[in-house]
């Protein structure tokens, strides 16, 4: 998310509140939407929010590339783009099955039945340690929609069960979903100022907040991940699920069963994700909403190791979450 630090460096002279002290927010933005999705209701039914993107304007596209000159010298020129150009390329996840891919139900309950305990199924601790690394929220998006640039972000959080804890959020590099978007926004950091030092990690507090433990209950799992909503919102909850909390392996297998009662989804088979490890992969074509949904599941332990959204009608990366590490430990830090 776009921090003080970040959005004064994109402003620089222009900002009006430069010279203002600005406390760190004992919440993220981040957190604050999660928790409004999980209690919002509309006539009595919850309501799922959609995507968001930040879509800049031609008069605010040299403030956008300003944002990108930020974070220079995180980034490193790659081999196809000699100079100074910054950042990388997100290539999408290989399916096995690309073409025709089956229903994903049978092979989903077939996981269900044969995963084993995982790392932290054995730890004991007060606080659920997350380590995770998201791209995609929010977007900036050049004027005519076709250039899409966002900042890498590392989060580190340990959380009680009341929901008190730390959370550390490290700013990493621009990425990028094609070699057209880095092109587009390296063309206009050539004429910006050279960027800053590079910003120090952000950590604060965490308050308190009901954190129970989640359900394996079949239909309080299927209320919880608002399957009724279809399977784009079934993704969006999962990835919620494994992202707050360390999942024991009774409710992982549910989830998993949950998943494979829901239409849509489709068997992608073995996949390798974006942190280089070994999954089986679901994905969900959403063509009202031109999109894809996509779970990486552990193929050993049914853990969630990583879920993204792509475009269809020109597949590239629009968001995606990795879950790096999760555990339980008394220490923070």
């Amino acid at each position: 998310m776009f921090g003080a630090v970040r959005t004064r460096t994109l402003l620089g002279p222009a900002d009006p509140a430069r010279n203002v002290a600005v406390e760190p927010p004992l919440v993220s933005a981040r957190e604050l939407i999660d928790r409004a999705d999980a209690t919002e209701t509309v006539a009595g039914r919850r309501r799922v929010r959609p995507t968001r993107r930040l879509v800049l304007t031609a008069g605010t596209l040299a403030v956008a590339a300003g944002a990108v000159a930020v974070l220079q010298p995180f980034g490193a020129a790659t081999p196809d783009t000699p100079g100074s150009a910054t950042g990388t390329v997100l290539v999408p996840v290989a399916y096995q099955f690309d073409a025709d891919p089956p229903a994903a139900g049978p092979q989903l309950r077939m996981l269900a039945d044969k995963i084993k305990d995982a790392a932290y199924d054995h730890q004991r601790g007060r606080y659920m340690y997350h380590h995770t690394k998201v791209w995609g929220d929010p977007v900036m998006t050049s004027a005519d929609g076709r250039h899409l640039v966002a900042f890498a972000g590392e989060t580190k959080v340990w959380q009680a069960a009341d929901g008190t804890g730390s959370q550390v959020n490290t700013q990493l590099e621009p990425q990028y979903p094609d070699q057209e978007s880095r092109t587009y926004w390296q063309r206009r950091l050539d004429s910006q100022p050279a960027a800053g030092s590079t910003p120090a990690p952000n950590g604060y507090p965490l308050p308190p907040m009901d954190l129970s433990p989640p359900t394996a209950v079949p239909s309080e799992l299927r209320e919880l991940l608002k399957v009724e909503y279809g399977p784009a919102a079934a993704s969006k909850e999962v990835s919620t699920l494994y992202g707050r909390y360390v999942v024991p392996r009774a409710t992982r297998a549910a989830v998993l069963r949950v998943l494979a009662d829901v239409p849509g989804f489709r068997w992608r088979g073995q996949v390798t994700d974006r942190a280089g490890r070994h999954g089986v992969a679901v994905t969900f074509d959403d063509s009202e909403h031109d999109a894809q949904s996509l779970l990486v599941f552990d193929p050993r332990t049914g853990e969630l190791l990583a879920h993204e959204r792509l475009t269809l009608s020109l597949v590239r990366i629009s968001s995606y979450q990795v879950i790096l590490d999760a555990a339980r430990t008394d220490r923070v830090g």
